[in-house]
């Protein structure tokens, strides 16, 4: 799966300010149709491991690997240059997702904890988000409810820095032909149907290792 080079050392975070949302937030999440939803976004007959509807390349679909030694059962690590999910399984295997990285220098490598995870979340975005591009997130500010649009899609783990909210989240996304690009405003996105199979199986409290896109590894060769 991963090279060496990923795994050796710690990456420095390369962390902003905490950003404050609005208060005025009220967004809501109905769990009445969280089942309706979640048969929404899966596909007919589903199978993990070769139901591809949403045309992403194969290499994508989830798969079982073998993981590197030494990685601890439970943690999460996203390798930011082939665009994979990690998630390592006590037997020395690990399954293995697609994801979409910040685009630009949004995104964050670094060495996170996951505090909370959610079923069909509410989305605000952040000040920095509305400032950065108005035109998408203006009109989102106090708020955005639940459902197979909202950009948090079906399930989000939030990634903290000791007990601060880093407003950075691994989570499913309305926009699955992004995967294996550079989309996001900082987040780790994956098919809805995948992480939907992932969240079980993820503890709160789980280290989630985010590495070095291409550009910050080619720097350092």
């Amino acid at each position: 799966m991963l090279t060496r080079r990923h795994f050796i050392g710690s990456t420095a975070a390369l962390f902003s300010a905490p950003l404050a949302v609005s208060s005025a937030a009220a967004a809501t999440t109905d769990r009445s149709k969280w089942s309706a939803w979640d048969a929404r976004i899966t596909p007919a007959n589903y199978d993990p491991g070769t139901s591809n509807p949403w045309g992403v390349p194969d290499r994508f679909l989830p798969r079982l690997v073998e993981a590197n030694p030494g990685l601890t059962p439970g943690d999460i690590h996203v390798d930011a240059v082939a665009r994979y999910l990690y998630h390592i399984r006590s037997d020395g295997t690990a399954m293995r997702y697609g994801v979409a990285i910040a685009r630009g220098d949004l995104y964050e490598p670094g060495t996170y904890s996951i505090r909370r995870k959610a079923k069909w979340p509410t989305w605000t975005p952040t000040p920095a988000m509305i400032k950065r591009d108005p035109h998408l997130y203006a009109q989102h500010e106090d708020g955005m409810n639940a459902g197979p649009s909202n950009p948090l899609g079906s399930r989000a783990f939030y990634l903290y820095v000791g007990n601060r909210d880093t407003y950075l989240r691994i989570h499913g996304t309305p926009s699955p032909r992004s995967i294996g690009g550079r989309a996001s405003s900082g987040c780790v996105r994956m098919i809805m149907a995948h992480i939907n199979g992932l969240y079980d199986h993820v503890n709160t409290g789980a280290t989630a290792f985010l590495y070095p896109p291409e550009e910050m590894v080619s720097a350092k060769s």
